[in-house]
């Protein structure tokens, strides 16, 4: 795994992870599994939306996730 996606689940983070931090380990994931740092124009879109598809996968297992010990959020 790409060593510049962090961990966005507590006790790694204080508090919630945000939709930047959330959309920046998803831009990361896709670089690693494409190989591609930038994609070319013709691959842009679909490299896009692997990124927003990634974000949101990533956003709902955050919200789901227990963590033992950790205090949830109301």
């Amino acid at each position: 795994m790409c060593r510049s996606i962090k961990t966005l689940r507590p006790p790694a983070l204080p508090e919630e992870a945000t939709e930047e931090e959330i959309r920046a380990a998803a831009l990361q994931f896709v670089r690693k599994v494409s190989g591609f740092r930038a994609p070319a124009g013709h691959n842009q879109e679909v490299f896009d939306r692997a990124v927003e598809e990634i974000a949101e996968a990533t956003a709902r297992l955050l919200d789901n996730l227990e963590v033992r010990g950790a205090v949830r959020a109301p």
